[in-house]
């Protein structure tokens, strides 16, 4: 019957856990990072989940002849604000998986 009272215990862990990282969830929504390109002529700002919130560019490097800059300029924008995304989401959530030896995640 000892049994009954550890499988309780721990699924009480369990739900807290999951409280947890859904607080760590929404908090990494409210997180805004920041990627520039061009000297910050181009930015790209995205959630701590990884969803663009806005893209700002400079007039100034709005070249009809040379579109393919400014796409450029877009795209390493986007990419470091991901990447920033990225590294703030597996520190964010990382603590839940430490220790844990689930197959199939990381």
């Amino acid at each position: 019957m000892r049994g009954m009272g550890n499988m309780q215990g721990m699924m009480k862990q369990m739900q807290k856990m999951q409280k947890k990282m859904a607080e760590a969830q929404e908090e990494l929504a409210e997180k805004h990072l920041e990627g520039t390109a061009g000297g910050g002529m181009v930015k790209v700002i995205v959630s701590g989940q990884k969803e663009v919130l806005e893209v700002v560019i400079d007039p100034s490097v709005v070249d009809p002849e040379d579109v393919e800059m400014l796409q450029d300029l877009v795209v390493i924008a986007t990419n470091e604000a991901m990447a920033k995304a990225e590294e703030l989401a597996n520190s964010t959530m990382g603590q839940f998986t430490k220790g844990l030896n689930l197959p199939g995640m990381f």
